[in-house]
């Protein structure tokens, strides 16, 4: 199976890199793109960047030209939670696109809201969120509020925990929708990397951490798939 990998920052394409498989690059399209064999798997591994629209060019990218038939997607994350700490592990199971708004012109839709989706949240494959929770029993499914910043704010983020929404990044929104309309099945394995009181700082301290306990989960994904 031809797995795809988007990979937002450079800490957690370590993660990958430093697998121990054998990793070739190519450059495509002012990207590189990395190729292994992994548990059994061919891997087309993506480091996006930062926020949705990178995240999204990297997304198309492994589906048209790679033929991808699942996207993967693991790193870190910051806490909307009090409870929630660094290093707690989650698998995504709905994602809310927050800065998303045609409200202003639509009566039919909240913000975040797609009109063909019921409500403001995106899914992402439900098969494969219970082959998460199964090989990892452990690991929570969460809601994530994905957007183009990185929330500090306590008053942000009690906002955006009001939707039912765990934890907060800046990818995930347009990694689910592309893949939702390309027919493509998606899974997004996250670490807390900052805690809900955490701010840019704690991220750069605990990043390179979480991002390796959110590769390793998502390596028992792959694995079992």
């Amino acid at each position: 199976m031809k797995i795809g990998l988007i990979i937002a920052i450079e800490r957690e394409l370590a993660a990958f890199l430093n697998s121990g498989e054998n990793i070739t690059e190519e450059a495509v399209a002012g990207r590189t793109v990395y190729h292994a064999m992994m548990e059994g798997h061919e891997i087309c591994a993506v480091q996006s960047g930062c926020g949705e629209i990178d995240a999204a060019a990297a997304t198309m990218l492994l589906i048209v030209k790679y033929g991808c038939g699942i996207i993967l997607n693991f790193g870190v994350t910051g806490a909307l939670d009090a409870d929630l700490k660094v290093e707690d592990l989650f698998v995504a199971e709905k994602v809310w696109h927050y800065d998303f708004d045609v409200t202003p012109f639509s009566d039919f839709v909240k913000v975040g809201q797609y009109e063909e989706y019921p409500d403001e949240f995106i899914p992402l494959d439900a098969d494969l969120v219970k082959l998460a929770t199964q090989k990892m029993p452990g690991i929570r499914k969460v809601a994530v509020a994905s957007g183009d910043k990185f929330v500090e704010d306590r008053e942000e983020k009690l906002r955006l925990r009001s939707s039912g929404c765990g934890i907060c990044e800046m990818e995930l929104a347009a990694i689910a929708r592309i893949c939702e309309r390309s027919g493509v099945k998606c899974l997004s394995i996250k670490c807390i990397s900052d805690a809900f009181d955490g701010t840019g700082a704690d991220f750069e301290k605990n990043a390179k951490k979480s991002a390796e306990k959110a590769f390793q989960a998502m390596r028992e994904i792959i694995r079992a798939l």
